[in-house]
């Protein structure tokens, strides 16, 4: 059992070895944006499926946020029309849970 995980994390070490220089800082980013538009997720869901009834914190939510609106500014003055739809896709999607939650 032990050799397996030896032989598993070997080949995650290649695979990174290989694979990480050719990651690129647009890539980053991009993955950034989805990553920051993922934080509030988890909780909104818990909420509104009833397993929580607490909402995500008001300062959370609006640095994440702004954090969002300066890499969607960023995108759109690079004319970085990936991330511009990426980032406006998952605002519109935030938007729709916030509105399912308060007008359930």
């Amino acid at each position: 059992m032990i050799e397996k995980f030896d032989d598993f994390l070997k080949s995650v070490r290649l695979w990174l070895n290989a694979q990480l220089p050719k990651i690129s800082a647009e890539t980053l980013q991009w993955l950034a944006a989805i990553v920051l538009h993922c934080a509030t997720i988890p909780t909104l869901l818990a909420l509104m499926t009833g397993l929580s009834d607490r909402t995500p914190n008001l300062d959370m939510v609006l640095f994440t946020w702004a954090g969002l609106v300066l890499l969607f500014a960023r995108a759109v003055v690079l004319k970085d029309s990936l991330n511009t739809v990426t980032i406006g896709v998952g605002f519109v999607v935030q938007a729709v849970f916030m509105a399912m939650i308060l007008f359930r």
